[in-house]
């Protein structure tokens, strides 16, 4: 078969040569990992990730939680069926109205933290991005570890009909988490009453948002669908 032959039948087909593809250039750096850059104070540096169930239904629901390294609390733990960028900033806005703003944040390379919306929002609020190295999820060990136990306690032995009802579970177990659960690494306190503590004996404590006291507030959801 002739070379014009095969150049016709390249063209009639509508074939091209595929374009190579750039390496995109991976996030993150170990430096970052919780073991190398530890929390020396309360909103020092919080943690976050997602995690995945289902509903009865076979629906998807997606588990945002948020934890702060020093005092061990769950500042939250959404859930949806999806969540936007916006949906995540709206709701870090609301956290960081009721409990100060972190100085970082750490994380792993997951598409919702690496987005340019995202990025570009908590840089303006001068608050420090800490980007894990890809495929090492114990350099994010705080996050892996309340994921483990969440996963365990809850999604391993419940069933959720809808994401209403998933949240009305996530509730009552981040109110548990906090107010009555002992941790040795916090001396045997429950992560709130730690909180409490570190609040009262900073030295600008008067000027810290005190809505560390969760069991007599109503926990927010986000607007997610």
């Amino acid at each position: 078969m002739s070379f014009k032959r095969v150049h016709r039948i390249w063209k009639a087909e509508g074939l091209k040569v595929r374009k190579k593809q750039k390496k995109k250039r991976a996030r993150g750096k170990s430096s970052n990992s919780c073991d190398r850059l530890r929390a020396e104070r309360m909103n020092h540096v919080w943690t976050w990730d997602f995690i995945f169930d289902r509903t009865t239904n076979g629906q998807s629901l997606k588990w945002l939680s948020i934890v702060d390294e020093y005092t061990r609390r769950c500042i939250t733990l959404d859930v949806g069926r999806r969540m936007t960028s916006e949906d995540v900033i709206n709701r870090l806005s609301e956290l960081f109205a009721m409990y100060g703003v972190p100085e970082c944040i750490r994380s792993d390379n997951g598409p919702e933290f690496i987005a340019n919306a995202i990025q570009q929002w908590l840089s303006s609020l001068t608050i420090q991005t800490l980007y894990v190295e890809p495929g090492s999820p114990w350099q994010n060990g705080y996050a892996e570890s309340f994921h483990s136990r969440l996963r365990d306690e809850l999604l391993n032995m419940e069933e959720f009909d809808s994401v209403r009802h998933a949240r009305a579970h996530a509730a009552a177990w981040r109110e548990d988490y906090n107010n009555y659960r002992p941790h040795s690494s916090l001396g045997g306190l429950p992560p709130d009453e730690f909180a409490r503590r570190c609040a009262d004996s900073a030295p600008f404590a008067a000027q810290t948002p005190l809505h560390q006291h969760s069991e007599t507030q109503p926990i927010s959801q986000p607007l997610l669908s």
